[in-house]
């Protein structure tokens, strides 16, 4: 499973959060502790917002280790909110169009999880796609079919409602075509202004979600695991919820695609 990390607060180094901890993101794409894959070298990207809406964007297909540019960028851009994300895949190829974060407009969107038996079912989701948003269809994910079905379900207005909606959708998919687990997920997704993230799984096997305020930082990360073993202050996610973060402020909400996939 992938590793992710994401971070909103005052502005500081892409480093501070990717590369510098004991426990980074770069260190986790080559070590995670809290996930079945302890390697995540299928590929890495990073989204993050300056003075425009849009978030720039960088992605690559080598390991995020070894990958100098990535450090040189780090090292050199700062930003008040951005997601990071390195890539293990669960069947689909390595190529640039299949790292995260996903982007449209404003929004940034980043997956760790799985849609159980998607290749059976994969032509089904891209139908689920609508014209407008199909065009941005750029590699062959579930992941990124889940953020452009979630941006037609009403991600403007809606986040939570409509990361739901999409996430019902995926699991009656793979109800009926697919197999078990129907869905595991952790999200992290922006619209440059706030910052969100989800845990949840159809099972008793959702994948880990901390997260952290940081006085020395003046901001939240939330990330995979933590970045720091000897750092406190580290909350875990419960599964099921949907979290908005704001300054030091977690407002936690339900997060229960099933019962909508049931009621269809």
């Amino acid at each position: 499973m992938c590793r992710w990390a994401a971070y909103t607060g005052a502005p500081i180094f892409l480093e501070e959060i990717i590369s510098r901890p004991g426990h980074s993101l770069i260190h986790q794409s080559h070590g995670a502790t809290q996930c079945h894959s302890a390697i995540n070298a299928d590929g890495f990207g990073v989204a993050w917002y300056g003075q425009r809406p849009e978030p720039g964007l960088y992605r690559d297909v080598l390991p995020a280790w070894s990958d100098p540019n990535l450090r040189s960028l780090t090292a050199q851009v700062q930003s008040h909110l951005f997601l990071a994300h390195v890539r293990a895949s669960t069947g689909t190829a390595t190529s640039r169009n299949n790292c995260h974060p996903f982007t449209h407009g404003a929004w940034s969107f980043m997956h760790n999880g799985q849609v159980g038996g998607y290749d059976s079912f994969r032509r089904d989701a891209d139908m689920m796609i609508p014209d407008a948003f199909y065009p941005q269809r750029k590699g062959a994910t579930d992941s990124e079919a889940l953020f452009l079905v979630a941006l037609a379900e009403g991600l403007d207005h809606d986040p939570r409602g409509a990361l739901e909606r999409a996430a019902a959708r995926f699991i009656r998919l793979a109800r009926e075509k697919g197999t078990a687990p129907h869905l595991r997920m952790t999200a992290a997704l922006s619209d440059g202004r706030n910052l969100y993230a989800v845990r949840y799984a159809t099972d008793e096997a959702a994948p880990s979600l901390y997260h952290c305020w940081s006085e020395s930082r003046g901001g939240m990360a939330v990330v995979s695991e933590p970045l720091e073993a000897e750092e406190g202050g580290w909350i875990e996610v419960p599964p099921s919820s949907f979290c908005t973060f704001d300054g030091e402020t977690v407002l936690l909400e339900e997060f229960t695609p099933c019962r909508l996939a049931a009621a269809a």
